[in-house]
């Protein structure tokens, strides 16, 4: 029997990215999937626990291995501004769209356009809790490039 485990995400592009890279070796079930149909809350201040709270959130719900994931994108120059707050940069509505136009406002006179994506996953059984860091470094490029991007995909080099 395949390996099965639930990704606390309404985020599809999330969600099938990780299921390409994962492939067949593990069932990675969807959040509606399992019944969960309502917004996850992300209340803290970090990327480290909002993934934690999320996971959490569903494990506790499903009983089933959870993970989780909180990413920030962290430019330099905006002293690591979107960071937690990333998907609702511009606003509740959390449009990406909206979110690329104030990030290149907030950038229009800085030099220093240095960034990274910071990705916290937190994995969540029955006996066990960790938490899992990956740092992509780039730059903020000021036209949009890609085709199946999202987020601030298409500006980050």
């Amino acid at each position: 029997m395949k390996y099965s485990l639930v990704f606390a995400t309404n985020n599809n592009h999330k969600l099938e990215e990780v299921r390409q890279i994962l492939g067949e070796s593990i069932h990675v079930l969807s959040l509606s999937e399992v019944g969960i149909n309502e917004e996850i809350p992300e209340d803290f201040d970090t990327l480290e626990e909002n993934a934690l709270q999320k996971a959490n959130y569903v494990f506790d719900k499903t009983n089933l291995p959870t993970f989780a994931d909180d990413t920030g994108l962290e430019v330099d120059a905006l002293n690591g501004e979107p960071g937690v707050f990333s998907a609702r940069y511009a606003g509740p509505q959390k449009n990406s769209s909206d979110n690329i136009k104030k990030l290149l406002f907030e950038l229009k006179d800085k030099l220093n356009k240095n960034a990274q994506f910071r990705c916290v996953f937190a994995y969540v059984t029955q006996n066990e809790k960790q938490v899992f860091e990956g740092i992509v470094r780039g730059k903020i490029t000021e036209t949009l490039h890609g085709f199946s991007g999202f987020g601030y995909d298409p500006i980050f080099i």
